[in-house]
């Protein structure tokens, strides 16, 4: 009997063995179940990345689209310049792709101007309106220019040359009488007496004020200055009450028109009422 109640007991055992292994099916058929869901869930987020992307190309084009047809600059100002025309000063600010685009102009002279160009100290570019600009021109502040080797070089305040060209500028005189044996850009006119710059641009300066245009400034070897327009030529002497010459010169000059000889303001006086004109 006892023999009889082991067997039954191992049988038992056997039984329970089975039912696990009858298990292992089933928890196959589970795992494959959570792949595919896995997989459906991938699927899913690929496609509505699909869409998101489609749509942010779409809004991105869209956009585009729109700056380029509503920010196209029709009006430009441009003042302030005197070397260069509108025109050109149009294609150094609007050149290249997108230049015609007030947006992108905004955003590339945003806080800063451009320079490194031949006579201008800065160029502001201010956005008035989707398709209107203004372009201020500050320019260098040029005393004179001096001939040498067949092309002009125009200095500054301090004698500096800060362009040397083969074209002259209006409005700014040429200086004779000056000794200097070479002339290096960027560098000071090595002249014997620097100050003489000073004199120079105090001289251009009044007859700007008084919108006169002298063709040439002289010096003599005593920095004695004589100003030439056409072929009239007004002797001031030194440089002592220059500005007071100049101012009386404003009423002379337009009564020089045509006439060749040299008209002597050397001497200085507010009784003076007239000053002599020697025909050559």
């Amino acid at each position: 009997m006892a023999e009889r109640k082991t067997g039954r007991k191992l049988k038992t055992r056997n039984t329970q063995l089975r039912l696990i292994k009858n298990n292992e099916p089933v928890m196959k058929k589970s795992r494959r179940g959570r792949e595919e869901k896995l997989r459906f869930h991938k699927g899913k987020r690929a496609a509505i990345l699909s869409a998101a992307l489609l749509l942010f190309l779409l809004i991105l084009v869209g956009g585009y689209v729109y700056i380029i047809q509503n920010y196209t600059v029709t009006t430009v100002y441009v003042e302030g310049n005197v070397h260069y025309t509108n025109e050109e000063i149009m294609d150094m600010v609007m050149g290249g792709r997108f230049g015609h685009n007030s947006l992108f102009l905004s955003l590339k002279y945003k806080d800063k101007g451009m320079e490194d160009i031949p006579f201008i100290q800065t160029m502001d570019v201010t956005i008035e309106a989707a398709d209107t600009i203004r372009i201020t021109v500050y320019e260098k502040a040029l005393a004179g220019y001096v001939s040498y080797l067949g092309q002009y070089a125009y200095f500054d305040k301090d004698g500096i040359v800060v362009e040397v060209s083969t074209e002259k500028t209006p409005g700014i005189p040429q200086v004779t009488g000056l000794v200097f044996d070479h002339v290096i850009l960027h560098e000071a006119l090595p002249v014997e007496n620097p100050e003489i710059f000073d004199q120079v641009l105090n001289i251009t300066q009044q007859l700007d004020r008084y919108s006169m245009a002298a063709d040439r400034i002289y010096f003599d070897p005593d920095y004695n200055i004589t100003l030439l327009f056409g072929d009239a030529q007004v002797a001031l002497g030194n440089d002592k009450y220059i500005d007071e010459k100049i101012m009386k010169l404003q009423y002379i000059l337009p009564n020089l028109a045509g006439r060749k000889g040299t008209l002597d303001m050397r001497e200085y006086s507010e009784d003076i009422k007239s000053y002599s004109f020697d025909l050559n």
